[in-house]
């Protein structure tokens, strides 16, 4: 049952008791019992590991939880009236309640310009409608001409700061928000902590957020509830079974299969063997002290063009070398055509100028030119989890379909394979049987991941690949890719992630149209914390101190 160390406080704004998530299907706990408090002008920070069920808690709250949850137990009350779950709970959240969810792109509308997706729930006369739109615009650093763009043309953060501002826009009572800066780079990050600070202390308001981000934290939790893991007995592993994270040695395995010798990770994020801080830089010095002579190159891309759909220039006459075994990141600020730079090179977006080499070899700009062994070898795992997953298909199934297709397995060959490599990625055998509307964010962001590394590509692009994690899940998942760059895997990642930056043998700021490289250590210094670090101890004068969940 959850404990608060706070005093309790009369009459809060939002008050929970006892919230319990089971799942439908096999009844398992899913979220523990759980209380959270929030008073008039409050912003309570919901922190844990990834997969600990910090999504489902703002899912209970708000009585929205995905089919197969149930909520078996629990009150929410709003200035103590009791909310009663269906038709009472769905007319309080349209008036009290502003969400920015996990995924803000499947929020909106794929055929709405944004000033009508910002716009929509506003009443008034046209101007000041208008007038109230472009506040929100100014506030969170998006340009006007953003306006007339439809949600398939904005970038990641971009469609995270618009959903933003349609949670904003109408000064809903009860703002709730999902990680609001996983997709965005710190100057863009610093605008949506202004914003979020700018409702604090306002009266008869509150804002209850879920994040990883340690600065979203520390400057602005009056109030923390910690969600840590249903624990779920674990069963014991049959004789000649591998643990969770170690691939099962197969007769048809590629020789020398990096995932092979994968150290086990756990749902937590921890995992066994793992190498310290002075084995990581050993290792990162040896790699680059090996690759310069080698310079095998993986993917090179001469003369690229990358433009908008309106054809504004993103990035002109792009020279790009990925060596073989090498790690490049490259950050911005959004929207400057990173993900569309990955696009391009896996071809879903050919770029409107440019050439491919794939080990020296022309490679297609588009997917439906290449052959099965050059879709192999150039994976994405994309940074929306809901478009890179078939909502309709098990997750263990997307995972061995790369490998039916890509490596002509059977059935029950790609499905042993699927679990084993979604155990390498830190996910517990119950996922592969699950959709992914019943994942958290960070379990979804591992899943893509899992399905692009089960196809045992040659290059692997990855887009935010730490955005949705916690920094122990997520320094996990960046051990896993070095073990698979030391067997020839070259990776080029798009991040705001300064932990990713910090693996990299080269660091490339996509600027001003061009790439330009820069030292790794740009970003600042990675979380060297293993999870969020308590709050800040507030003067007594403060409104409260932080509760914990036990």
């Amino acid at each position: 049952m959850t404990t608060m160390t706070s005093p309790e406080r009369e009459s809060p704004l939002l008050a929970a008791d006892g919230l319990t998530v089971h799942r439908a299907a096999d009844g398992a706990l899913v979220l523990p019992p759980t209380d959270l408090r929030a008073e008039s002008g409050q912003v309570v920070v919901i922190t844990g590991p990834s997969g600990a069920g910090k999504t489902t808690l703002l899912h209970a709250l708000l009585d929205t939880l995905p089919a197969g949850l149930r909520r078996s137990a629990g009150t929410v009350r709003w200035q103590g009236t009791l909310l009663k779950k269906g038709r009472s709970a769905r007319k309080w959240r349209r008036i009290r309640c502003g969400l920015l969810g996990q995924d803000p792109g499947a929020a909106l509308h794929p055929l709405w310009r944004v000033g009508r997706l910002i716009g929509e729930d506003l009443v008034g006369d046209r101007d000041a409608r208008a007038a109230r739109v472009a506040e929100q615009l100014d506030l969170l650093g998006l340009p006007p001409e953003i306006l007339s763009r439809r949600a398939g043309e904005l970038s990641g953060g971009q469609a995270q700061r618009v959903a933003l501002a349609r949670a904003l826009v109408a000064d809903p009572a009860l703002l709730v928000l999902d990680e609001p800066t996983s997709a965005m780079d710190p100057a863009t990050a610093a605008l949506v902590r202004r914003a979020v600070a700018a409702r604090r202390g306002s009266p008869g308001r509150c804002v209850v957020l879920v994040t990883h981000d340690e600065r979203l934290f520390g400057e602005l939790a009056d109030v923390t509830v910690r969600v840590a893991p249903a624990v779920v007995p674990r069963a014991p592993l049959e004789a000649g079974r591998p643990g969770p994270g170690v691939l099962p040695t197969r007769s048809h395995a590629d020789p020398g299969d990096p995932l092979a010798a994968s150290s086990p990770l756990v749902e937590d994020g921890s995992h066994t063997q793992a190498p310290s801080v002075a084995e990581r830089a050993e290792r990162q010095r040896a790699r680059r002290v090996t690759a310069a002579p080698r310079q095998t190159m993986a993917l090179s891309a001469r003369g690229l063009l990358l433009t908008t759909p309106d054809g504004a220039v993103l990035l002109e006459d792009c020279d790009l070398d990925l060596p073989a075994g090498s790690a490049t990141a490259v950050v911005g600020t959004s929207g400057v055509g990173k993900t569309t730079l990955l696009h391009a090179l896996v071809g879903r977006r050919p770029a409107a100028a440019g050439t491919l080499l794939l080990h020296g070899t022309p490679l297609p700009a588009a997917t439906r030119h290449r052959g099965r062994d050059q879709l192999r070898a150039v994976q994405l795992a994309g940074q929306s989890a809901v478009d890179e997953l078939n909502p309709a298909q098990r997750v263990g199934r997307a995972v061995a379909r790369p490998l039916t297709v890509l490596h002509g397995l059977d059935r029950a060959a790609a499905l042993a394979e699927a679990q084993a490599v979604l155990a390498a990625v830190g996910l517990p055998p119950g996922i592969a049987a699950r959709r992914p509307h019943m994942l958290s964010g960070g379990q979804r962001q591992r899943a893509v991941l899992a399905r692009a590394l089960a196809a045992r590509p040659d290059v692997l692009l990855l887009d935010e690949p730490t955005a949705s994690l916690d920094p122990d899940t997520a320094r996990s998942v960046l051990d896993l890719l070095d073990r698979r760059r030391e067997t020839g895997t070259a990776i080029l990642a798009v991040t705001h992630d300064p932990a990713v930056a910090a693996r990299a043998d080269e660091v490339l700021a996509l600027r001003d149209g061009h790439l330009l490289a820069i030292p790794p250590d740009s970003l600042g210094p990675p979380v060297p914390s293993a999870h969020l670090p308590a709050a800040p101890a507030r003067p007594s004068t403060e409104r409260t101190e932080p509760p914990v969940v036990r």
